[in-house]
């Protein structure tokens, strides 16, 4: 019986791929900024020719006190989908989460006033630091490079975006931001000031212009559709290369679309027509 290209690839993911990927993965310890060191996982396709990178990067938990706590991410239906299509996946853990440690990197401050455009550059620091790295190993090519990244990890993205980084020829943000599920002055639970988010996400998009796929789902319960929208209206506006992709309910919360074992086939067809438009 003959298998159509989904189920191969279902296969894949489920059957062939965490074996292979658990013999050609590894832990690595990375120079991060200021003289930190990041944790990161790293993936290797078969072979040893050298292969494009991609770098997918975490969320950060609603509760402060669980940054500590965090596992190493693997997103591995994301990151096996690019293993199978011949890319080196890297993980880091940036500063202040999980077996990386140290002082947090990303606070926005005040959630009346929040700093999110420097909360961003923060993380983007440490994506940027990951790829640094990377480059320099004899299995990477270095001019070939993806930066994928979901919620806090994806607005790092996008804020690495507006820093241009050298060969980086695209870039994906599901469900990008930051403020999301926190306590408001009004003792309800909400988005920080969603306005600043707006604002940030114009001031990024103003000097960025890496070709970038934004994916949100519609029962996002930390950032909802007309917030998603106006945040990449504004980076658009500014001179951004934002294509806004929004996508129907995904589960109980479509906030955990990119680390879901079963989101694949949402992500999976607008992610193949983005990476192609890059060709």
């Amino acid at each position: 019986m003959r298998l159509g290209p989904v189920a191969v690839l279902l296969f894949f993911i489920f059957c062939i791929g965490p074996l292979a990927a658990q013999d050609r993965e590894q832990v690595v310890r990375l120079p991060g900024p200021n003289g930190s060191t990041l944790v990161a996982t790293v993936m290797r396709p078969p072979g040893e020719a050298k292969s494009p990178l991609v770098v997918i990067n975490h969320g950060s938990p609603a509760d402060g006190s669980q940054r500590y706590k965090m596992e190493r991410p693997r997103y591995t239906a994301l990151s096996l989908w690019f293993l199978s299509r011949g890319y080196v996946v890297a993980l880091p853990l940036r500063r202040g989460y999980g077996e990386t440690g140290g002082d947090w990197a990303e606070g926005y401050g005040l959630c009346d006033a929040p700093d999110y455009y420097r909360a961003g550059l923060q993380g983007a620091a440490d994506i940027q630091a990951t790829i640094d790295f990377m480059r320099t190993q004899p299995y990477v090519a270095a001019d070939r490079t993806l930066v994928v990244g979901q919620s806090a990890g994806g607005w790092a993205t996008v804020a690495l975006s507006s820093r241009n980084p050298a060969g980086v020829s695209g870039m994906i943000n599901f469900a990008g931001g930051r403020g999301g599920h926190q306590k408001l002055s009004g003792g309800g639970i909400g988005n920080c000031t969603p306005r600043a988010l707006v604002d940030a996400a114009g001031r990024y998009g103003a000097t960025a212009r890496v070709p970038m796929l934004w994916i949100y789902a519609e029962n996002d319960s930390f950032f909802e559709p007309s917030l998603a929208r106006r945040m990449a209206e504004a980076y658009d506006a500014a001179g951004g290369k934002a294509t806004y992709r929004p996508v129907g309910a995904f589960g109980r919360d479509g906030h955990s679309l990119a680390g879901a074992s079963n989101g694949n086939s949402v992500w999976s067809p607008l992610v193949e027509s983005f990476l192609a438009g890059l060709r």
